[in-house]
């Protein structure tokens, strides 16, 4: 196998590279003897599972530096995924600064800064200054530029072939999602959800860079006529005054595509503002408020609408839908179904039918206070009326940093389990502010809340469904999850919604970046501890990848946030350093030392147990 990976990754070596085009991309991901990352998810379905085998049980504790580069000077934290094509690795970081470099060096090859207005736009940017990836398509690096820009470069040279203008940041919208390709078109919709915005995604011609279609995701003015059908039928479950306040809905993370239906898959996020008492009559009087909290499915080519499922109607406690969301075909009852999974952020893991959108199953995957269940039949939550907060703060789990937040997951078809990273355990106080008034304000007044009341609250809140924390209350946990049969296999306490992530290979390993900056290897099938790497990096840590070049394979990830130097890990006991961000790459027998003058130690995995 060996030799026919070093075989066929010559061929790019001698100058046949190949094209990033629709078929490359769908084809991404499925052979064992492809090197590249060449889409935020890798493969269509989005698995991060790589078929690279090179690097596995009985080595993986020989993995080491190769070499390291620093990307930017910070800003924020690193939650981008590195995309690697013709030799070369594509990362963005803060202020959507992009850097391409030579994956076998480490030497830069180019660089662009889009040159966005720090410190116009800083404020703007709802949960810190992040970008969560770049896309390729027919020669060209998509970049989503903060301040509302979509720009493609030239992939070869860095520069600039065309720009268009998505959102404005003085309307209170950036953009920080991971643009996905998707028949000739690029996808993207903007963040904001916190703010008094109005969500969308739209689909951008890859070649010029028009708007080809636009979905809005939540209704407007309904004294204007109505953009399309789904927005008529969304608009019959609003108040007819809850438009002046946005609406919510935005989309910042997790679309997928799947060309075989050619289907596009949105994950929306939460109402503005946060109390439901805010926007009108409550849940049970119908008000489900679409398509916040939800997944919507509409066509490529129009952009219409066919399918959607609402994780949480009349959304009020921050519950995003725009988690990973992961295509893949299952065995549930006696038939094999085409699926798609979310671990969402109120705590419920999510298994529906991608080309109907039925749903099928749905399971707590960590502690849940704000639902009963769900209703097996119709899909819809049993919602707890006692966290049906008011004027009084009311404790529910999960927090409204969620369960699973934006960290990446990752599907292993062999084993058949998902990798979570989670933050489940925590709880959050909610009350609103009847005072609220619709402009930008700092805080969590802005969303509606009472700011002198909510906050975190580590007391569970009461009667609870979904597994309890592991020994100790450790609220961080990696969890591998079946979700054929709905359940967990195994658990570790280390994890965090919202920082590092998950990668599977077909050697039997996971692979997680650690919110401290350890990169660790499990086995995929019993979560045996085979490797813990201090990366010289101890925060803003983003999702590891894998690539192979020249026959061997590599892992990469980014971190840091900017700031002070590290101390390296000579000093392991310093947690706050804030080193500049960095693309780091490992291979076996890698004995690079670190940019700050830290030296990673190489093997001896501590205790799994």
């Amino acid at each position: 196998m060996r030799t026919l990976l070093a075989f066929a990754l010559s061929l790019t070596l001698f100058g046949q590279v190949r094209r990033v085009d629709d078929l490359a991309l769908k084809n991404a991901g499925k052979s064992a003897t492809d090197g590249d990352w060449l889409s935020n998810g890798l493969t269509p379905g989005e698995t991060r599972h790589s078929l690279l085998t090179q690097i596995d049980a009985s080595n993986v504790k020989r993995l080491g530096l190769m070499w390291s580069a620093e990307v930017s000077d910070g800003g924020g934290d690193q939650e981008a995924t590195p995309l690697v094509w013709n030799g070369t690795v594509f990362v963005v970081s803060n202020f959507s600064v992009v850097s391409a470099i030579d994956a076998r060096s480490g030497k830069q090859k180019w660089r662009f800064d889009p040159e966005v207005n720090r410190v116009t736009v800083q404020p703007k940017m709802c949960c810190g200054v992040v970008n969560r990836g770049l896309a390729l398509y027919n020669g060209k690096v998509y970049v989503p530029a903060n301040d509302g820009r979509l720009i493609a470069l030239n992939a070869e040279t860095g520069k600039p072939v065309w720009e268009t203008r998505v959102v404005y940041p003085q309307q209170d919208q950036t953009l920080t999602i991971a643009p996905r390709i998707a028949k000739g078109k690029v996808i993207v919709g903007p963040a904001g959800g916190d703010r008094i915005t109005r969500g969308f995604f739209a689909a951008y011609d890859a070649e010029t860079g028009r708007e080809v279609w636009r979905f809005w995701t939540v209704p407007g003015d309904p004294t204007k006529p109505f953009e399309s059908d789904a927005m008529r039928k969304a608009a019959a479950t609003w108040d007819k005054d809850a438009w002046k306040l946005g609406g919510g809905g935005a989309v910042w993370d997790g679309i997928s595509y799947d060309p075989e239906s050619e289907t596009v898959y949105v994950g929306t996020g939460n109402a503005e503002p946060w109390p439901q008492a805010l926007r009108g009559k409550d849940v049970s009087t119908g008000q489900d408020n679409l398509y916040v909290a939800s997944i919507v499915a509409v066509d490529v080519n129009t952009g219409k609408y066919k399918w959607h499922y609402q994780m949480v109607p009349s959304d009020q406690w921050d519950y995003d839908s725009v988690q990973h969301m992961i295509l893949a075909d299952l065995p549930i009852n006696g038939k094999t179904r085409k699926v798609i999974m979310q671990a969402n952020k109120n705590g419920f893991f999510y298994v529906l039918d991608r080309i109907t959108g039925e749903f099928i199953s749905a399971q707590p995957f960590s502690r849940v206070t704000w639902a009963k269940g769900i209703d097996q039949k119709t899909g819809r939550p049993i919602i707890n009326q006692e966290v049906m907060y008011g004027k009084n703060p009311v404790p529910v789990s999960p927090g409204g940093g969620g369960a699973h937040n934006w960290s990446p997951m990752s599907f292993n078809p062999q084993t058949g389990l998902v990798y979570v990273p989670t933050r489940g355990w925590d709880t959050f106080n909610y009350a609103t502010n009847f005072d609220f008034q619709p402009q930008f304000l700092q805080g969590t007044a802005l969303t509606g809340l009472n700011s002198n009341t909510a906050g975190l609250q580590r007391q569970p809140p009461g009667p609870a469904i979904g597994p309890e924390p592991l020994e100790g209350g450790n609220v961080s946990t990696l969890i591998a999850y079946d979700p054929v049969k709905q359940e967990i296999r195994w658990r570790k306490p280390i994890g965090n919604s919202r920082f590092g992530g998950t990668l599977s290979t077909a050697a039997n390993l996971v692979f997680q970046v650690a919110p401290d900056g350890r990169l660790i290897a499990w086995s995929a099938d019993k979560g045996d501890m085979l490797l813990e790497l201090p990366t010289g990096l101890r925060n803003g840590m983003g999702p590891p990848i894998t690539f192979a070049i020249d026959g061997k394979q590599y892992i990469a990830l980014m971190g840091g946030s900017g700031g002070a130097a590290s101390p390296g890990v000579t000093n392991p006991g310093a947690v706050t350093t804030r080193s500049k961000p960095q693309l780091l790459v490992f291979g076996l027998d890698g004995k690079a030392v670190f940019q700050d003058g830290g030296t990673p130690p190489v093997g001896n995995p501590s205790d799994p147990h």
